[in-house]
């Protein structure tokens, strides 16, 4: 009997998405440990039917002018935010995971902070980016 019960209660929706919704496009100044310095553009939008409570699943894109179009995922527990992403080109190895903190600024734009870490990339590579929404 515990079993079915235990069933039942996977069975149950998940309760509904509480968080807040950190979609939207952001500018961001990155800082490459191999390119140098580069501005990007990302986009993330929240993924409804995969977020409940005070977790949240995005879908991610880096837009990198001269690199290429980054794509990739996102989770957030609260400010908290892990992102994946990679260049569409695999012969590139330029794939990596970032975290990323989230916060308003004084002129009340949510921004983010962003550290990353490619273990393939020309033989390993990390990097930061600091980003404001739009």
């Amino acid at each position: 009997m515990a079993v079915l019960a235990l069933l039942a209660t996977s069975l149950q929706a998940a309760p509904t998405f509480t968080g807040q919704d950190y979609s939207g496009v952001y500018d961001c100044i990155g800082q490459d440990g191999h390119e140098g310095q580069y501005a990007g553009v990302v986009t993330m939008r929240l993924q409804p039917e995969h977020s409940h409570g005070d977790y949240a699943s995005y879908d991610f894109k880096l837009e990198v002018p001269e690199y290429g179009v980054y794509l990739g995922h996102a989770a957030a527990h609260g400010a908290q935010v892990a992102m994946h992403f990679g260049l569409s080109d695999p012969a590139t190895q330029d794939v990596g995971t970032g975290v990323a903190t989230m916060s308003t600024d004084a002129r009340g734009r949510l921004t983010f902070h962003k550290f990353y870490y490619q273990p393939a990339y020309k033989g390993g590579n990390t990097g930061t980016e600091d980003c404001i929404r739009r």
